[in-house]
């Protein structure tokens, strides 16, 4: 038997990239987090806000309103991101950085439940406690990536997290359905009519809380930059020094840099489109349910598309994939402003489904593989304020284009530039170049992809 026939071909797991504990334990933070994603960013909250807490608002009032909660909320944590990226790398403490973050993103989510009819300052409070704890923690959960992925292993780590995600994210929302819809079947029958609801933001919370678990117990903390551990004050010191330090090593690191650029602009239109979707759909006339389950929809294709994405960029690229992603959603934009029926928005998600969890696993991949594996932090520090800051502009245009128009159709029109031009500037990029810088510094690199 020769050598070729004796190899044992990898098993679904190891082409997954989930074979070990680790890998399981870091993807399954995706499932845990996607609960509260899908249930509170994109379906059931922003519409328990129009209909709900902001009652009697004048139309395109309430879609400004909840966008103008997530400006604030993703603002906050471009301001402090970068700064906790460093100390985390000094200090080795990402793991209780992460767990800090998700402790006030769940117990917000679980406040949720305590807003009522006309309570739409608590409710964007909030909304705003609850953004600022996840995009916290996606800061220490992605500089984590390069530590548990190794050689050959990156995108499909990056890739299986967001399928995991997908899936969760589904299931959860599916299970909050369950309750809204058959609310005598969970004692709710002869409740306010807005209890079900309520109490889907609490099943969404032990949802994240119990699902993050896995990640505290199976990824080990990595090594703190430096021969020795920092306590957490001295390091917060030392990483404002530092922090001029890692902007000049970023434009160093060319590729790098302009990828962040790329990923600002186009991130900041697929950001948008998640957040406001349901909201942008009750205002121009799609019925509840048609929107709920589009979102559904949503969830489970993307599931098998996003593993697409992961196995196609091993074939044609990395970039080149994330370039089909960015104008298959440049179309979608189109298709939004013309939007007039549930068909339509139908259509509309089965085409963001195609490309959402692929563009955004292999762009936070290929940044992995641009930048220093023992700086992660630092760098994904500043990967997560471009991340933040492209939730920032988008909603924000949002919000100015609704009120000024006083519609919320007129807010799309923007969006597609953004496409365009984030595609542009990452056309550009020569990943090549890039990696070689990576491999050439001493430093050892997140990995170096074909």
């Amino acid at each position: 038997m020769s050598g070729e026939e004796g190899r044992e071909r990898p098993g679904l797991l190891e082409r997954l990239a989930l074979h070990r504990p680790e890998l399981r334990a870091w993807a399954l933070y995706d499932w845990a987090n996607s609960a509260m994603i899908t249930v509170i960013v994109a379906a059931i909250y922003p519409i328990y806000f129009s209909k709900v807490a902001a009652r009697g608002f004048a139309e395109g009032e309430a879609s400004a309103t909840h966008a103008e909660a997530t400006v604030i909320a993703l603002l906050c944590v471009a301001v402090i991101a970068p700064l906790l990226g460093a100390v985390a790398d000094r200090s080795g403490c990402k793991k209780r950085l992460l767990g800090a973050c998700l402790a006030l993103g769940v117990v917000s989510t679980a406040g949720l439940a305590t807003v009522g009819e006309g309570d739409w300052r608590l409710g964007a409070t909030l909304f705003v406690l609850v953004n600022i704890g996840a995009a916290g923690s996606f800061v220490f959960y992605d500089a984590l990536l390069p530590h548990v992925a190794r050689e050959g292993e990156l995108d499909r780590v990056s890739t299986s997290g967001f399928a995991l995600g997908y899936l969760g994210g589904g299931l959860a929302l599916g299970g909050c359905l369950l309750v809204i819809q058959k609310p005598a079947w969970f004692g709710l029958a002869h409740v306010d009519s807005s209890w079900p609801v309520r109490v889907s933001f609490l099943v969404v919370a032990a949802w994240w809380l119990v699902f993050s678990v896995p990640l505290f117990r199976r990824v080990k903390e990595p090594e703190p930059l430096g021969a020795t551990r920092v306590p957490f004050w001295p390091a917060v010191r030392g990483s404002m020094r530092d922090l001029r330090s890692t902007l000049r090593d970023l434009w160093a690191l060319r590729s790098a840099f302009w990828m962040l650029v790329a990923f600002l602009i186009y991130n900041d239109g697929i950001a948008t489109i998640y957040r406001m979707a349901a909201i942008y759909g009750d205002e121009v006339g799609i019925e509840q349910g048609a929107l709920i389950g589009a979102i559904l929809a949503v969830q489970f294709i993307g599931i098998p598309t996003t593993f697409a994405f992961g196995a196609l960029a091993q074939r044609f690229g990395t970039k080149r994939m994330i370039l089909v992603g960015v104008v298959i959603y440049a179309l979608s934009g189109l298709m939004a402003y013309r939007m007039s029926s549930k068909e339509e928005f139908f259509l509309l998600a089965g085409m963001i489904a195609l490309v959402q969890g692929g563009t955004q696993a292999l762009s936070r991949s290929l940044y992995a593989s641009l930048v220093p594996a023992r700086r992660s932090g630092e760098f994904f520090g500043l990967f997560a304020v471009l991340d933040r800051f492209a939730g920032v502009i988008g909603p924000l245009l949002f919000a100015v284009c609704a009120s000024t128009f006083e519609s919320s159709r007129a807010a799309v029109l923007p969006l597609i530039g953004l496409f365009v031009i984030g595609g542009a500037v990452l056309a550009r990029v020569d990943v090549v170049a890039g990696r070689r810088a990576v491999r050439d510094a001493n430093v050892p690199a997140a990995e170096i992809l074909d």
